[in-house]
């Protein structure tokens, strides 16, 4: 088990070294020149020399590669072109947001896609469970931006048919207000846990009908139990660490997500920040963005590997 983690460990370094190079040379072959953007439309040559020479951008790609990456692994992140502000800083603040929208978009899908994945499965012979799947396949395809916007039309204020909850902003006071906070955040958590929870129905559904047909499950079912019971007892114990590994893929779909939604709900967090940052050609902080979502990403992976093999006996003995 140990070298296993430690395996998957040194994946999850190569991972980020590999995205960081990757991000990096994308970014540079973006048109523009931030510098430009920094120094306005009426920067001379030698102010944009000054610019350049002051944030190294007048150095060889590999250089100012190896600069940020030496950076990072002293865990800094690097400061804004624009404004000068420490990215740690800036990114921390913006997650104040974005991860508890990342954590009610989850418990959303989870509501959603598990209980109603069990029922599709357990009824799956009758017109409930075919309606079911019928839906998740439906609402799995809808992209997440349309989803939201459906959302507004229903029931965001001042644009909705019901008008019961905020459909734009955040409070200016941030969570000092939680009440006011988390009501804006219940409409985009709602529009990603839809899509996500989708998902995750479906899978649920197959990976129990699949057990249906195991040998423990029909043995709980000969041993007095009806197949409904068998399915649930039985089935269900057994299905777990694929559900798990799914769960934790729609995790790090639904991270993309929510940074996709922010900018619909004009929420400040990672996604407007993200959006506005490429827009002003502010590198450093883009990529430090990117790498930070993405190492997140990677590590919700990591995290659900290890816990499969922890409570899966049969990967473990795979491994041996």
């Amino acid at each position: 088990m140990t070298q296993y983690v430690l395996r998957r460990v040194a994946l999850f370094v190569l991972g980020l070294v590999l995205t960081s190079a990757l991000v990096f040379a994308l970014l540079r072959v973006l048109p523009g020149d931030a510098a430009q953007v920094m120094g306005g439309v009426k920067a001379t040559p030698e102010r944009l020399d000054q610019i350049r020479a002051a944030y190294g951008l007048d150095r060889s790609l590999p250089a100012q590669y190896g600069s940020w990456l030496a950076g990072l692994l002293h865990g800094d992140l690097g400061q804004s072109l624009i404004t000068g502000v420490p990215i740690k800083d800036e990114i921390t603040q913006k997650f104040a947001l974005t991860l508890p929208l990342a954590g009610l978009s989850l418990l959303f899908s989870l509501l959603i896609g598990v209980p109603l994945g069990i029922a599709s499965a357990v009824y799956y012979d009758t017109k409930l469970g075919g309606f079911a799947s019928a839906v998740a396949q439906g609402l799995a395809a809808i992209p997440i931006v349309w989803a939201g916007l459906l959302l507004i039309i229903l029931l965001g204020k001042g644009a909705g048919l019901l008008e019961l909850l905020p459909s734009q902003g955040f409070p200016r006071t941030g969570w000092s207000e939680p009440g006011r906070a988390f009501a804006s955040l219940i409409l985009p958590a709602l529009a990603v846990g839809i899509v996500e929870g989708a998902v995750i129905l479906r899978f649920v559904r197959s990976a129990l009908l699949e057990a249906r047909g195991q040998d423990h499950v029909r043995t709980a079912a000969a041993l007095g139990l009806t197949r409904r019971q068998a399915l649930i007892r039985r089935g269900l114990p057994g299905a777990g660490p694929a559900i798990l590994s799914v769960v934790a893929l729609q995790a790090a779909s639904l991270i993309v997500g929510v940074v996709v939604v922010e900018a619909l709900f004009a929420l400040p967090g990672m996604g407007s920040m993200l959006v506005t940052d490429v827009g002003n050609r502010d590198l450093i902080k883009v990529q430090s963005t990117v790498l930070v979502l993405v190492g997140l990403v990677l590590l919700i992976g990591l995290l659900v590997d290890i816990a499969s093999r922890l409570i899966d006996p049969r990967q473990r003995r795979a491994g041996e």
